[in-house]
């Protein structure tokens, strides 16, 4: 027997949703015990959040990972510029889509657009990007494709720097568009709860 597409996987999980702070708040349950939630913007419909949570082998759960939105980690307040050395501050990876696009920053990369290499490696699933100093250097997947069971295309790929920060590009394929949007009918029909934790919890 098959196994489910995406979409049929997100139909069939259990959800709850919360509307707090202007955004859609969504925590899925499936079947096989990992919980992911999402926040969209309730004006735009903008996916804002995604994150993904799995019980571990003693059945506890285990701490979220940010797929989409900022990294769960303490970025620094912005120094006086003058402090700041092209060794001082690390990197910071995060995605962040748009309605049409895939889209990741990655903040503290102060060369010029010149030096950056982005490409596809088809046969490894994944994205690379590399720096020609060789001072930075980052693979990465893009896991909507992989549940889609779409190929990578680097027709689709693209980049900018700009403010220190490199934005690397993915154009969304149209079934993903399609599935988004699919999707979006289906979240409105959820009754959401205007208040809580800020947590959805399902038991």
């Amino acid at each position: 027997m098959a196994e489910p597409s995406w979409l049929e996987q997100l139909r069939a999980a259990r959800k709850t949703a919360l509307l707090r702070d202007g955004k859609r708040k969504i925590h899925y349950l499936f079947d096989n015990g990992k919980e992911m939630a999402e926040e969209y913007d309730l004006k735009t419909n903008q996916l804002l959040l995604r994150k993904w949570r799995e019980k571990n082998a003693l059945g506890a759960c285990g701490s979220w990972q940010v797929e989409v939105g900022e990294p769960d980690l303490l970025v620094p307040g912005a120094l006086d510029r003058e402090l700041i050395k092209e060794s001082s501050t690390n990197p910071v990876f995060m995605r962040k889509d748009t309605k049409s696009n895939f889209q990741w920053r990655i903040r503290n990369l102060p060369y010029p657009k010149d030096v950056y290499r982005v490409s596809v490696e088809k046969d490894r699933c994944c994205c690379v990007v590399h720096t020609t100093n060789k001072k930075y250097y980052k693979k990465f997947s893009i896991p909507d494709l992989d549940r889609f069971q779409l190929p990578l295309d680097s027709s689709a790929l693209s980049f900018s720097h700009a403010n220190n920060t490199l934005i690397i590009t993915y154009q969304k394929p149209t079934e993903i568009l399609t599935a988004e949007d699919e999707l979006q009918k289906e979240l409105k029909k959820i009754k959401a709860a205007n208040n809580g934790d800020g947590e959805c919890k399902t038991q």
